[in-house]
């Protein structure tokens, strides 16, 4: 009965997403990133610098600590938690088989724009959030959406967006991280699927009730250790391959835009097929533009909303990282002269390389077929498992902002079932939801940020000075809202 089902929606939820991922949301992802890096000045250049001094300078999980809310470097953390999922590394994987290696060259471009529409989204967060009587702090999409368009169009924008991000990442996104946690773990230790999804349930809904507070006490330490750990194997393994390093960046650059050498079929297809897929996992690794991670900056503590701006910016730039150093595995140990896939993903070799399993492979060419399973399993174990407490919070605020504080409970025990559901579905159709419901988000997101283009211009243009910083704290200590007085001047103004 379920095998019949999935069979029946995937090839209907696929031309959905093809059509919408190759006709309409890769150009609107692209023209907004690039419509941000003009309007502000390409922030991502001029304010690099700052972002890494802000971010390294609060490493140590300090910084305004409140009742309410997170310090700016526990908002980050909870914001790269969402980001390098298995976005990363399924997700780039999947992109590279289905692209060739030159997807990952259009990764990059959507990465780099995408720090510029971060920024956006960051500040406009910060600059709308709303806080109550208790100091729980609300912030995203659906309140610069409504501050964007005033009465009914903006409520159902805002609704609309709500509703999607609740099923794309709360519900469909729980499971594509469950999924590959599941199939990674049986993959490397043996362990059937359901007892790895009865592990999650337990662990995740100990933390799902204890609020933000105690997702941000995880994120601040999980984050830092899990990069650390696939940043030094992903070195030990382009240092073992480092003869092959000329030749993989040579093959991102030149199938790029020579991808027919590589995937076959005609220039014009082939192009297509790798800009769409780098395009498309460029925003599911770093999610800039879908207006997931402005949940988190809403709940940093910080002086001005471009403090976090540029905060949120590294972010993106850590996706970057994650992406590029497990593309450079793949493609160094797989599609070098002497890897199984030198030839283009064709033939016998389809029906044993699938995207879950290639960055275990590929590791394991150097550190042993074992091994290797066992690593990339352990990395993405921590890697989903972060996404799936983030994503959680940032459903749960749109679920409140629906129906309420009761709504909530009821988003989380549904969540915490399609978490378990995960870990026994198709993963073809569990990824094909997600990029629906994504898709869907991005309509709304985007609308708003154009229309909030004067607001972020004129933050990016003032960047951290004794104005804003004034304002902020003047702001703080006449009413619940940190950004109110400068939000509602500037919305108006623009």
């Amino acid at each position: 009965m379920i095998s019949a089902i999935e069979s029946a929606l995937y090839p209907v939820v696929n031309s959905i997403n093809n059509y919408l991922s190759t006709y309409f949301l890769v150009f609107l992802l692209i023209v907004l990133g690039f419509w941000y890096t003009v309007k502000t000045g390409f922030v991502q250049i001029r304010y690099f610098g700052e972002g890494i001094r802000k971010t390294f300078g609060s490493l140590s999980g300090g910084g305004k600590k409140s009742d309410g809310g997170m310090t700016s470097f526990q908002a980050l953390t909870t914001a790269i938690a969402a980001q390098v999922g298995t976005g990363s590394i399924v997700g780039a994987s999947g992109a590279i088989l289905t692209g060739g290696p030159g997807a990952i060259f259009w990764m990059w471009v959507i990465t780099f724009f995408g720090m510029a529409t971060i920024y956006a989204e960051a500040t406009l967060a910060q600059t709308t959030r709303k806080v109550d009587a208790e100091g729980n702090i609300s912030g995203g999409p659906v309140y610069y959406i409504t501050h964007a368009f005033k009465g009914a169009f903006g409520k159902f924008l805002a609704a609309f967006f709500a509703v999607a991000i609740m099923l794309a990442l709360g519900f469909m996104g729980c499971m594509v991280q469950s999924n590959s946690i599941a199939s990674t773990i049986q993959t490397a230790f043996g362990i059937p699927s359901w007892i790895v999804g009865v592990v999650l349930v337990v662990i995740c809904g100990f933390i799902f009730v204890g609020g933000v507070q105690r997702l941000a006490a995880v994120t601040e330490k999980v984050v830092p250790a899990m990069a650390v750990v696939f940043l030094l194997g992903s070195l030990f393994v382009l240092a073992v391959r480092f003869r092959y390093l000329p030749e993989t960046f040579g093959m991102i650059f030149r199938y790029a835009f020579q991808p027919q050498a590589i995937i076959g079929g005609s220039f014009g297809m082939a192009l297509k097929t790798a800009l769409s897929q780098g395009a498309r996992r460029g925003l599911f690794s770093n999610e800039a533009g879908m207006g997931s991670t402005p949940h988190a900056h809403a709940q940093a503590n910080v002086d001005c909303p471009h403090d976090q701006g540029v905060v949120a910016m590294i972010g993106v730039f850590n996706t970057f990282i994650v992406l590029t150093l497990n593309a450079l595995v793949i493609i160094s140990t797989l599609y070098t002269a002497d890897g199984p896939l030198a030839g283009g993903y064709t033939g016998k070799i389809t029906g044993v390389l699938t995207k879950t399993n290639l960055a275990q492979t590929a590791f394991g060419t150097v550190f042993g077929e074992k091994f290797g399973a066992m690593f990339v399993a352990c990395c993405l174990f921590f890697f989903a498992f972060s996404t799936l407490l983030s994503w959680n919070m940032f459903g749960k605020i749109n679920a409140a902002y629906l129906f309420g504080k009761n709504g909530t409970k009821v988003y989380t025990v549904l969540s915490i079932l399609f978490i378990f559901m995960g870990t026994t579905m198709s993963n073809d159709l569990v990824w094909e939801l997600t990029d629906l419901f994504n898709n869907m988000m991005i309509i709304p997101n985007a609308i708003a940020l154009f229309a909030l283009t004067g607001v972020v211009t004129a933050i990016a243009k003032k960047g951290h000075t004794e104005v804003q910083v004034k304002e902020t704290k003047k702001s703080r200590t006449h009413g619940y809202n940190p950004h109110k007085g400068a939000a509602e001047t500037e919305i108006s103004a623009s």
